[in-house]
C-alpha cells in the first residue's frame, strides 16, 4: 500500500467528506477519489462505502486508516532520523588512498579536523589497479585515486569526481648518479639505464612504455615495485632509475628528482565518491579539509 493512499484515507476518515479531503490537500476531488480506487484495488474487502451522498469509511476502512498514523508516524521519524544524520556534523568518515597520497594527506588530516573539531576520520590504504579505483566507492565515503593525463576518465555516470591536484612526475636517481648533474633529461638520456616499475595495471606502467617508444629502445625493468618509499630506498642505493611524484615523495637527500624534456609526465590525483554521499555535513567538512591541505 502506498503512503499517500494512506494518506488520503486517513484524511476521509478525519475530514469526513472527499470535497473537504481535496480542499486540505490542494488537489481535485476526482484525484482523490481516483488514489482511494487505487488503494481499494490492493486491499480484499471495502474500505469505503455510500452513505447518502457521502463517501464513508467501513469498519476495515477505520482500521486501516488508524494503522495509517502509524505508518505516518513511522515514515516522519525515518525522515528525521535521515535529516540528522546528514546534517550531524560528528558522523565518522572513511577516507581510502593509494600508498603516497596517505603518507603526505592521512596525517596533516587528522590535525588539521583536530583542530577545527571536524569529525572523525577512519582511513584505509588502497593499493589498487587504476580500474579498480573506482569499485572503493561502495566501501568508503571518499577515495583518493590517481590517473595519467592518457588514461580513460572516471565513470561520471555513476561517481561524482572532485580533481584534487596535478602532479609532475620526475625521473629520480640517487645523488651520485651520472645523470645527477644534468637539469633536465631526455627519453633517450634514462633508457640506457636499468629501472624500476609498478606492477602492471598499475598507472606508471603506461608512462614507461611511452618512454620506451620515444628512446626507440625497450627499457631493462630490474624492479617491480609498487610502493614508491620502497621504490626510493632501491633508487638511493644503486644505478636503477624510477617515476616518483613531484609532489607526494618524502623528500631524501640521497635522492635527486630530475623533468623529462621531451615527454610531459603527470598524474591527476581526483576524490571520488558516490553522489549522496555528499549529502552528509560531514563528509563534506572533511573533503573541504582535503582540499585546502593539498593546495597549501
Amino acid at each position: 500500500m502506498d503512503p499517500y493512499h494512506l494518506r488520503l484515507l486517513r484524511e476521509l476518515g478525519e475530514r469526513g467528506s472527499v470535497a473537504a479531503v481535496a480542499r486540505a490537500l490542494h488537489i481535485t476531488p476526482s484525484a482523490v477519489s481516483q488514489q482511494l480506487n487505487v488503494l481499494q484495488r490492493s486491499a480484499p474487502v471495502p474500505l469505503t462505502e455510500r452513505s447518502g451522498r457521502r463517501l464513508v469509511l467501513t469498519e476495515a476502512g477505520r482500521a486501516v486508516a488508524t494503522a495509517a498514523v502509524e505508518v505516518m508516524t513511522a515514515l516522519d521519524r525515518a525522515s528525521r532520523a535521515v535529516g540528522d544524520y546528514l546534517d550531524a556534523p560528528d558522523t565518522p568518515v572513511t577516507v581510502a588512498a593509494f600508498h603516497s597520497a596517505g603518507l603526505t594527506w592521512f596525517a596533516p588530516l587528522i590535525t588539521r579536523l583536530a583542530g577545527t573539531g571536524g569529525p572523525p576520520v577512519r582511513f584505509a590504504d588502497e593499493d589498487v589497479a587504476r580500474a579498480d579505483f573506482p569499485a572503493l566507492v561502495g566501501d568508503y565515503d571518499l577515495v583518493l585515486a590517481h590517473r595519467l593525463a592518457h588514461s580513460p576518465p572516471w565513470p561520471a555516470d555513476r561517481l561524482t569526481v572532485i580533481p584534487l591536484i596535478h602532479e609532475p612526475l620526475y625521473v629520480a636517481m640517487s645523488a651520485g648518479h651520472p645523470l645527477a648533474a644534468r637539469d633536465r633529461l631526455a627519453a633517450a638520456d634514462v633508457s640506457a639505464w636499468p629501472w624500476i616499475s609498478v606492477h602492471e595495471g598499475f598507472p606508471l606502467t603506461g608512462l614507461l612504455t611511452a618512454i620506451a617508444a620515444v628512446a626507440g629502445r625497450p627499457l631493462d625493468i630490474r624492479h617491480r615495485i609498487n610502493e614508491f618509499t620502497v621504490a626510493a630506498s632501491v633508487v638511493a642505493a644503486g644505478e636503477a632509475l624510477a617515476l616518483l611524484p613531484g609532489h607526494t615523495t618524502t623528500p631524501d637527500p640521497r635522492l635527486v628528482l630530475r623533468p623529462l624534456a621531451d615527454l610531459p609526465a603527470g598524474r591527476y590525483i581526483d576524490v571520488l565518491t558516490r553522489p549522496e554521499t555528499l549529502h552528509r555535513a560531514s563528509v563534506r567538512a572533511v573533503l573541504d579539509a582535503l582540499r585546502a591541505i593539498a593546495g597549501q
